[in-house]
């Protein structure tokens, strides 16, 4: 198998060619057709978070299982799968236990605690690979992977929230965008000083309103998600919501929130994060994108030009999301 390879912080990651793994007990090996661009991969090859090296990147992996490790009985071979951040769950400690395995004591989280889909095969937990909905082609499935799914977490925490506003308007945000739509939402985008790009794209996708993240929305936010990974934000969108609402941060990364006065935070404002996904959220979240015909709006490019990917996008120089193809 060809894999791309990162062996420290702020490294070039590099082809690698290994023997063709065997899944172990309760494993699949999947042959990976295609694997989303993730703003995490970029915080993993720049060292903002720190988990094991050298590392196979990548978390938003469709494939084919091509092989089953003793003891998998549910998945079958030919089984179109994705495989996502969350990569396996002890299942006894207290907080899976009490059915928040996004929380749990001794995770493993796929392309950062074991090897990801930057390859031609991963071997996955077979309790968390997702079957895929036929109404999505490989390429525009991998983005749901991630940022569809912790995107979907955010916006449950959200609430029922009529009036959202999206700080960052990429991956995630172009998803969680469409499905809030057709749950009769009114979406507000907010982007970068100055980016004309970002703005129309999320006209054109139907935000009623797209401008930069300092402006005053047209009307006071009931919820806002934070897609960036820019703490100054925070502050910015507690103003810009109303009494009881709700600043959801929706990255596992992000810088410093600065220091802001109280009366951003009074009359019951609340700010949440948001921490991995569980795979109630894949079982419900992937077939509800089918039903809401999202649309995933990707880009295409070689495996082997990984590293130009986590370029463009430590860049922002991508609409929608960049997907490797072995």
């Amino acid at each position: 198998m060809l894999a791309m390879q990162l062996d420290g912080p702020g490294k070039r990651l590099h082809p690698v060619v290994r023997p063709l793994p065997l899944p172990g007990r309760g494993e699949v090996r999947v042959k990976v057709h295609a694997c989303g661009v993730c703003r995490t991969d970029l915080h993993v090859a720049d060292g903002d978070i720190h988990g094991l090296l050298p590392i196979v990147p990548g978390h938003e992996v469709i494939g084919v299982v091509d092989a089953l490790g003793p003891g998998v009985t549910d998945v079958e071979p030919g089984a179109r799968v994705g495989v996502p951040w969350l990569g396996h769950a002890c299942g006894t400690c207290p907080y899976c236990d009490s059915g928040r395995e996004n929380l749990c004591d001794a995770p493993l989280f796929t392309g950062f605690t074991r090897d990801g889909g930057y390859a031609t095969h991963v071997i996955a937990d077979a309790r968390f690979c997702f079957p895929i909905p036929e109404g999505f082609d490989d390429l525009h499935a991998a983005p749901l992977l991630c940022a569809g799914l912790i995107g979907y977490r955010a916006l449950r925490l959200a609430g029922d929230a009529p009036v959202l506003g999206f700080y960052g308007f990429g991956a995630a945000a172009h998803i969680l965008a469409q499905v809030a739509l057709w749950q009769g939402r009114t979406v507000y985008a907010f982007t970068r000083d100055g980016d004309a790009k970002a703005q129309a794209f999320a006209r054109d996708i139907g935000c009623q309103w797209a401008g930069p993240s300092g402006a005053a929305p047209p009307q006071a936010l009931d919820a806002a998600i934070i897609f960036a990974s820019a703490g100054e934000l925070v502050p910015t969108a507690l103003r810009a919501v109303r009494k009881g609402g709700r600043v959801v941060c929706a990255g596992i990364h992000m810088s410093d929130i600065p220091a802001f006065p109280y009366a951003d935070l009074w009359e019951e404002r609340q700010i949440l994060s948001v921490a991995n996904l569980t795979r109630r959220d894949g079982v419900e979240f992937l077939p509800l994108a089918a039903r809401a015909g999202v649309r995933t709006h990707v880009e295409a490019m070689p495996l082997m030009k990984a590293n130009e990917a986590l370029d463009r996008l430590r860049r922002g120089d991508v609409s929608g999301a960049l997907v490797l193809v072995p």
